[in-house]
């Protein structure tokens, strides 16, 4: 019996292998020169305005990806009965609808507790609060006449 799961487990052993072998080797011969121009967020190939990389993102991003995957995860649920449908019969259909309402009333408790509105709590980032931090990188230089975006 653990025969056949030997090369699973083997693959399972080199692939974390790889993985442990490939991030000690880009640490070990990586160049080793911090400047703060490359500690610096990119930006699209400008000097970086706005929060520091520092600041803290609002919940509310992680809610809605966690929501997103979720919900991504009832829709791959949906693939394999709407397949076996037809073999599945009442049984089915009926444990599907209660799998299906279980996530609506999920939904429904997300929405009834604002974890959907971008509004009902916590600070929201205006323009004038991406503008009133200095670059992160002064090793970049501005040309004469040249403004951050957004001043």
């Amino acid at each position: 019996m653990l025969s056949d799961y030997l090369p699973v487990l083997l693959l399972a052993g080199l692939v974390v292998a790889f993985g442990v072998l490939s991030l000690a080797a880009s640490s070990v011969l990586r160049p080793h020169h911090p400047t703060p121009a490359k500690s610096a967020p990119y930006e699209c190939g400008i000097t970086p305005e706005g929060l520091p990389a520092t600041e803290r993102f609002p919940v509310k991003f992680y809610i809605v990806a966690m929501l997103f995957i979720i919900f991504d995860i009832e829709a791959i649920f949906l693939y394999p009965w709407a397949v076996a449908f037809r073999g599945l019969g009442l049984f089915g259909l009926v444990e599907m609808l209660v799998f299906l309402a279980l996530v609506f009333v999920a939904y429904l408790y997300v929405w009834q507790k604002g974890g959907l509105d971008w509004e009902a709590s916590g600070r929201s980032v205006t323009h004038s609060d991406r503008t009133r931090f200095t670059p992160l990188a002064p090793s970049v230089e501005r040309g004469p006449g040249e403004r951050p975006v957004g001043s």
